[in-house]
Parts: structure tokens; sequence; C-alpha cells
């Protein structure tokens, strides 16, 4: 017999209404296209190399409008690399000297096949989840007040949002406390108990749908400039590691959630000098000088006098 310990984890004890189960399969199954889309992005990136096409290599991405054309003209059998690289467009057009000499591989006939089927296939996972995403728009506009209330949120797209909706209700009724909120998103520390041993795990288990909504939602958090989770990231990713952090940040973001959801306040940032500010000024002036030191520089401090 094993049992978490730490926070308990905890059910929600009513099946969620009919309508919540109907968007949760849709969300769910916009999921799966979404990661199937991103698999076929990477098995054309692969067949290209395979070619000796290093497109990637001079554009970020491989199915730009201009990435997009190149390849068709490939396709289409055109082996000249200067023509390829000429269909370039916008910002890529400087780069047509770098594009001609990435261009110039050894797309074969078999390439061309495997180019035009996953070309093929994209297009068909982009009609599917335009589709499936204008069955959740019309299933979530009931949901205005919370999009409103959660779209602030760093790293929070309507993407996340729609998970959030479709996992939870969007009622937090069901859940009594944050922490019981987290547990339930498995973005808890967590551990096992069994035969009288505790062992620790990473995180206690949950639902996968939101947690990795989460996740993704953390990461992109991170990178908004000023912003509390930043820097919440930055502090624990110096000790544990840039995947706890991530999680920490999504436990963050969860309990943001049932917060925002449950009294109807405001998102207001807390910053991203916000550990800094919290530090005893004294313990924030004796690390300084330590990592002064450790530099080779010698440090003597003078208090400045008060500010008139």
């Amino acid at each position: 017999m094993t049992r978490p310990f730490g926070h308990a984890y905890t059910v929600p004890p009513t099946l969620p209404p009919l309508p919540i189960r109907e968007l949760r399969e849709l969300t769910r199954y916009r999921k799966t296209q979404i990661d199937a889309r991103v698999a076929e992005i990477q098995r054309l990136e692969k067949v290209l190399q395979d070619a000796g096409v290093k497109l990637t290599s001079v554009a970020s991405k491989v199915l730009t409008q201009s990435g997009r054309a190149m390849i068709e003209a490939l396709i289409a059998g055109e082996q000249d690399p200067a023509r390829v690289a000429a269909l370039a467009k916008g910002k890529m057009r400087p780069k047509i000297p770098a594009l001609t000499e990435a261009l110039a591989g050894h797309f074969g006939p078999h390439h061309a096949v495997v180019c035009q089927r996953i070309l093929g296939h994209l297009d068909f996972l982009d009609d599917t989840i335009a589709a499936l995403t204008e069955q959740i728009d019309a299933r979530t506009a009931a949901f205005e007040a919370v999009y409103k209330s959660l779209l602030p949120v760093p790293g929070f797209d309507r993407l996340t949002i729609d998970v959030i909706i479709a996992e939870t209700g969007a009622d937090m009724s069901r859940f009594p406390s944050a922490g019981d909120l987290a547990s339930w998103a498995g973005v808890c520390p967590g551990g096992h108990e069994s035969a009288g041993k505790r062992r620790r795990v990473s995180t206690t288990p949950g639902n996968r749908w939101i947690r990795r909504a989460l996740i993704e939602a953390a990461r992109a958090a991170v990178r908004t400039k000023g912003s509390y989770f930043g820097a919440q990231y930055r502090q624990i990713a110096r000790r544990r590691g840039p995947n706890k952090a991530a999680v920490a940040v999504a436990h963050s973001l969860i309990e943001l959630v049932w917060h925002l959801l449950s009294t109807a306040e405001v998102y207001q940032d807390l910053g991203d000098d916000y550990f800094t500010n919290r530090q005893d000024p004294e313990r924030r002036a004796r690390r300084l000088v330590a990592q002064l030191e450790e530099l080779g520089f010698k440090v003597t401090l003078e208090e400045a006098p008060a500010a008139a």
C-alpha cells in the first residue's frame, strides 16, 4: 500500500456537468492534434536535414511563408538553390545568400514524396485544430469573465485557459483550498510511504492534462520581463535545477488561479524584485561582498549618509 504524504491528494467529489465533459473531450483531442502537428514539423525538419537542406540553420522556423514556398519548390523539382532562395519573403530576403548556401543539398525524389505527404498532413491537422477551436470557443463563450480574469497572468493564453475551464469547470468550490487544487493538478511536492518507509517523489499524481498545460504556461511565464514568476524561477533554479523550478512556478500559477476565480480579485504582479526586497539588507550585503571577494576584490563597506 502506498499513499502520498505532504499535501493530501484530493479528487473532486462530483462528476462535472455534461457541457464541461464535452468541452473536456474537445480540448483533450485538440491537444493530441497539436502534438501530432509538432511531431510532423520535426519529421519534416529531419527529412530536410537528411537531404542536406539546412533551412533551419538560417530560418528560426521551417514552416514560415518563405520556408513553405521553398519546400514546395523543391518538391516541384527545382534544383537551383539560388532560384529556391529567391522565393524568400519579407525579413528573409536579406538572408538570400545564406539561404542559397543552406539549400545546396541533394534533395531527391523520395524526399519530395515524403515532404509532400507531410505538408498535406499538416494542412489536415491545421484544419482539424481550427474546427476544434471553433467548437471550443462556442462552448466557452459563457466563461468570458474567466478569460478576463486569467489572461493578464504571465504565461496564460486562451489555449491554457481553455484547458483550465475544461478540467476544473472553472468551479473553485469543488476544491477546498488552493493547495487541494494544486495537488489535484499534480504540481505539489509528493512522496510515498510503504512498509513504514518514506521516499520522496517529484510531484503528486494528478490530472496530466492540466499539469502539462501549467508546465507549458510556467515556461512561458518565466520569459515575461519584469514578472514575479521569472524571479521565482531563477531563485529556485539556482538550487534545484530548471525542471523543478518550472514545476514550482506551475504550482504558483494554479494556486493563483484558485484565488483569482474564488475571490474575483484583479491580478497584480509582485514584480521581479520581490525576492530582493524581502532580503535582510545586512545579509544581502554580506552575500554581495562574498561574491566580490571570490572575484579577487578587497571590499570595504562604508554606510552612506542619510538622504536630506
